[in-house]
């Protein structure tokens, strides 16, 4: 007979103990005695890096700028909207500057080529606390979180080119899934900091964005220490190389889905399903802003922090599934969490109701985490070995082309209805975007297993 009091306290400490199992697992002794040098020194530098991106996260930036700028000197509500739009947009849109980064590094020093954009990224972070709460200071920010964002971008880009050097094949699907959960978390408990300060003042960002960029500094230093393998031998083959990305050449890129009629297919679904999403952002921030006006913790709770602390609990349940299955028999199941989220964001529209906007962010942290690893992994279902680069730069650079154009589609579209009362229908539509495009990625599954069918 177990004794029922050791038995409840075993219950009571299960939690801690599977926490600490968790926390273990992040520690370099988990992995092979030869990277754990280079893996502790970035794993601890992205403690400190992702502090700073809190700045210039979409949602975050969203919600700072619907708040302190409204009502201000030379601020209109159109031109407010518009910024709304466009920092919300920011992070996708950069997306099509990667392939300027991946030619600027080629055959330079990958490690101080990152340093030298990190470095970049806090500056520019940092000049946004001289910006005034005007319209100048509105233009100031757009700019600066769009140029901070594109410095980003560069550093996410060459970074693929450190991981496939330091570490095998074997073992870089698990350390990447680490840093994202790193990243998700340090990022998540910033978004908490800044709603926080600048629920104490609206003038806080002065003062905030250089502290978070100082963060960003401290990160740097630490990751200026990381050593690449082979990196003289991988300059040496990049500067002996003539060979170019197909995302520098838009003829290559239409090209290739010619050449490749499922990918295509493949794209023309992820275009329609990732516009819904895109679209989704400014509304939200719109709504919480000036409709249901929540205090800025409120809303930085709904647009980030929420997500990303969910995206760690559902990173390892997708990685599952996704390891079984083919990337579109992935997206037909993971879509629905958009689905979800778009269609949780309608009901709290309609029904003024911050907590239905909570659970549409657990929905969209819950889709964020299936979409971080098909973002990485997925066109490898369809991309020949020595073409996988290719292949990631038409996704890339398709979803910097959405990136510009969802958000400002869905700003057009609450300015002519939101004044009439029907700010709700902006996220019907939205969900009913990001159905149609659920429907297409089933309707290629069915062709896929048919396929492989005949194969078989």
């Amino acid at each position: 007979m177990h004794d029922p009091i050791v038995t409840q306290l075993s219950s009571l400490f299960l939690p801690l103990k599977l926490a600490a199992k968790f926390a273990s697992s992040f520690h370099p002794s988990a992995l092979p005695q030869q990277l754990q040098r280079n893996y502790a020194r970035e794993l601890l530098s992205w403690v400190f890096l992702p502090t700073m991106l809190a700045a210039i996260e979409g949602g975050t930036l969203s919600i700072i700028v619907g708040k302190a700028f409204f009502g201000q000197p030379g601020v209109t509500a159109g031109s407010l909207s518009l910024a709304i739009a466009w920092v919300t947009a920011a992070p996708n849109l950069a997306n099509t500057t990667s392939f300027i980064w991946s030619a600027l590094s080629r055959g330079r020093p990958k490690v101080a080529f990152i340093s030298a954009l990190q470095i970049a990224t806090a500056i520019l972070i940092g000049l946004i606390a001289l910006l005034p709460r005007d319209g100048n200071g509105l233009l100031g920010i757009c700019i600066l979180a769009g140029l901070a964002r594109a410095t980003w971008t560069g550093v996410i880009t060459v970074r693929t080119a450190v991981w496939r050097n330091n570490y095998p094949k074997a073992d870089r699907a698990q350390i990447a899934g680490k840093m994202a959960t790193v990243q998700a978390l340090v990022l998540a408990a910033a978004g908490l900091l800044v709603g926080q300060v600048m629920d104490l003042s609206p003038r806080n960002y002065q003062l905030l964005f250089p502290l978070l960029a100082l963060f960003g500094l401290l990160g740097n230093q630490i990751y200026s220490t990381v050593r690449l393998r082979g990196g003289k031998k991988l300059m040496h083959a990049e500067r002996v190389s003539r060979a170019g990305t197909v995302g520098l050449n838009p003829t290559g890129m239409i090209h290739l889905l010619k050449a490749d009629p499922l990918y295509a297919e493949f794209m023309g679904w992820m275009m329609l399903f990732g516009f819904g999403n895109l679209m989704l952002g400014p509304p939200i921030a719109y709504v919480l802003t000036q409709e249901l006006h929540t205090n800025y913790l409120e809303g930085i709770l709904v647009m980030s922090v929420i997500p990303l602390a969910v995206m760690p609990l559902a990173i390892p349940l997708w990685a599952r599934l996704l390891d079984r299955c083919h990337v579109v028999e992935f997206r037909a199941v993971h879509g629905w969490a958009f689905v979800a989220a778009s269609a949780f964001c309608t009901a709290a529209t309609v029904f003024h109701s911050i907590w239905l906007f909570y659970l549409s962010g657990v929905a969209m942290g819950i889709g964020y985490a299936g979409g971080t690893l098909a973002w990485n992994l997925g066109h490898h279902d369809f991309a020949p070995a020595e073409r996988d680069s290719d292949y990631m730069a038409v996704h890339v650079t398709l979803n910097g082309v959405r990136g510009l154009f969802a958000p400002m589609v869905a700003w057009a579209l609450y300015e002519w209805l939101a004044p009439r009362g029907y700010s709700g229908i902006v996220m019907l539509i939205c969900t009913f975007v990001n159905v149609i495009g659920v429907i297409g990625f089933i309707h290629m599954r069915r062709k896929i297993r048919k396929g492989l069918a005949a194969i078989v």
